[in-house]
């Protein structure tokens, strides 16, 4: 059997929220949830699970690889939210995206203040 990604659980300190943002950002239709989780699912049927933990939460690191096209049209939906957005993971550059690896790419962080990465491109 080969090896594929099939499910992560994000916390969140508010699920449904959060997992409204991806929906609506990445236009993925609703999915099944059960039990803590809200769940958005991926092509490929890669699950994102939202959850509440009793802790505090510590960043994590998420990248998306889009289209040009739906690249575009969250890039617009970020500017339009007034979510703050970098070229970079450093912070240094406001309100940009960047052309790394051949394609463009942009940071943000979520509702529960996990560094998300969109791009274009694969970096390998």
């Amino acid at each position: 059997m080969s090896v594929t990604f099939n499910h992560t659980i994000i916390a969140a300190t508010d699920r449904n929220e959060s997992a409204r943002f991806f929906r609506e950002l990445l236009e993925l239709p609703e999915a099944p949830s059960w039990g803590p989780f809200t769940n958005v699912q991926l092509d490929g049927g890669v699950l994102l699970q939202f959850a509440e933990p009793p802790v505090e939460i510590q960043m994590q690191h998420y990248a998306f690889l889009l289209d040009d096209d739906l690249f575009d049209r969250a890039y617009r939906r970020l500017c339009e939210a007034g979510v703050e957005h970098w070229a970079d993971p450093q912070m240094t550059r406001p309100g940009e995206t960047n052309t790394e690896h051949g394609g463009r790419g942009v940071y943000f962080k979520d509702p529960a203040g996990h560094a998300i990465e969109l791009i274009t491109r694969p970096y390998l």
